[in-house]
């Protein structure tokens, strides 16, 4: 009978021990080096201090994708806020709005639903579908709400970012950052502190389908509670998180990822190094880095 190190002999063993070693922390998928190469932008923001915590590239420019759509829930708060629009109304949908391609609520031309569940449909399905109906409802069309678009991203101070149409489909010269995205999430939020019911919505079901958020860290990262997912080929990987834990609020944005997994997997390391020194952008700096001290 062999011996076990007949089997696997023990010197080879002790040789691969050490490339073993490197390779373990990858195949967890916690190779920060490796998780920060694969994004281009990034941003940590502790919400209830306003310091900014952790930062790279965050005034590069990239498109928004489905990040947009936070500006078209924006401005629909704005409009139920003015009481031209109600939660509980009904929006019928018309025909080009359910002819938008990309991700979708599949809505139906001459539907009619109510605001809060188209709502829904962009903060969970991302629906482009769902975007164009609020934006027609509110100005009667693309082009009238894009203005209106804009003109909001200039009075919350968005110095880097012009919108195209309401959904984020790929559209040229639409672009953003991460610091403008995190200003445009921190404005929304902080008017309408009541829309991150929808934010952190799990699941939606609109006539027999069941559509999961498309932010899968909800459930996943404990404390997540929001935000918004985006993608394009040219946008890369997008994503703002908002999370909770012990009192503090923290808001991560990546954008431009390689991969979804690797977005996610970097923004759940912000989130736990930012919960880990929610007052030190210094020791954030080193937890990033791989540094514990």
């Amino acid at each position: 009978m062999k011996s076990r190190s007949d089997i696997f002999p023990l010197g080879l063993l002790r040789r691969l021990l050490p490339a073993l070693a490197l390779a373990l922390p990858l195949l967890c998928g916690l190779n920060v080096q490796a998780v920060q190469a694969g994004v281009k932008a990034m941003l940590l923001i502790n919400l209830n201090t306003g310091k900014t915590l952790y930062e790279r590239n965050a005034n590069m420019s990239i498109p928004p994708a489905s990040l947009t759509k936070l500006m078209t829930m924006y401005l629909a708060m704005d409009a139920v806020s003015s009481r031209k629009l109600s939660l509980m109304g009904k929006v019928r949908v018309t025909r080009e709005a359910a002819r938008t391609g990309g991700s979708s609520m599949h809505l139906r031309t001459g539907e009619r639903l109510p605001l809060s569940r188209l709502m829904l449909g962009m903060a969970v399905a991302s629906g482009n579908d769902a975007a164009m109906t609020v934006a027609h409802a509110i100005s009667g069309s693309t082009r009238n709400f894009v203005r209106l678009m804009n003109r909001k991203a200039r009075n919350i101070g968005l110095r880097h970012t012009v919108f195209k149409n309401p959904s984020g489909l790929p559209a040229p010269g639409q672009k953003t950052t991460a610091r403008d995205m995190a200003k445009l999430a921190r404005a929304y939020l902080k008017a309408y502190p009541s829309v991150r019911t929808f934010h952190a919505t799990r699941r939606l079901v609109h006539r027999g389908r069941a559509i999961n958020n498309t932010n899968q860290l909800l459930g996943r990262v404990r404390g997540v509670d929001g935000l918004k997912t985006g993608f394009t080929v040219a946008s890369g990987y997008n994503v703002i998180i908002t999370a909770e834990r012990n009192g503090v609020r923290l808001m991560a944005v990546v954008m431009g990822g390689s991969s979804r997994a690797t977005r996610d997997n970097t923004a759940r390391r912000l989130v736990e190094a930012g919960f880990a020194a929610p007052g030190s952008p210094a020791r954030v700096k080193r937890l990033m880095a791989g540094r514990r001290r």
